[in-house]
């Protein structure tokens, strides 16, 4: 197995345990059991727990906004295709909630730079797709209390609720 495969292991096992169990319940150990990638490989490309961390979630962000972009462009109605994309998310069986929220509900001040920067750049998407920075603000806290409600209460209630508020937003 060479580095990149490794990496690649290592990232999927450590996308799995972080997300399903929390950050700081999940050894480096356990990481390398579920990867099958020795300890010493494990640290030599991951030499901390924190960049194995930060490089799960950018690597998470990367592809959430790919598919979320991927989801409302070329739709009727893209900021009402972003809440039909979360209740799809939302319905997911392994759906946990936000990631970069848990990962700074666990880790505070110490959570990576990438979850700010990540919250930053859904609400660039949500601006792109208003035009109305103003409303874009509502939308970001729309949506991340739509997914603080599901995380709760899985399914997709929380994001058809969430849209029927977007709605009357938008007819403002």
């Amino acid at each position: 197995m060479d580095d990149e495969e490794a990496r690649t292991r290592l990232l999927d096992a450590a996308e799995e345990l972080f997300y399903r169990h929390g950050i700081q319940a999940v050894g480096m150990d356990r990481i390398r059991t579920a990867s099958g990638v020795p300890l010493k490989r494990l640290y030599r490309l991951f030499p901390a727990k924190e960049s194995l961390v930060t490089a799960y979630l950018e690597r998470r962000d990367r592809r959430w906004l790919t598919h979320l972009r991927d989801a409302v462009t070329g739709t009727p109605d893209p900021v009402l295709a972003v809440f039909d994309w979360l209740a799809q998310w939302f319905s997911e069986p392994d759906f946990r909630g936000c990631a970069f929220l848990n990962a700074y509900g666990e880790l505070g001040a110490a959570a990576p730079e990438i979850v700010r920067v990540h919250k930053a750049e859904l609400h660039a998407l949500l601006a792109d797709l208003t035009a109305d920075p103003a409303l874009a603000d509502r939308l970001l806290i729309l949506t991340e209390g739509a997914t603080a409600v599901a995380a709760l209460t899985p399914g997709p209630e929380p994001a058809h609720r969430a849209r029927e508020i977007a709605e009357l937003l938008l007819r403002e």
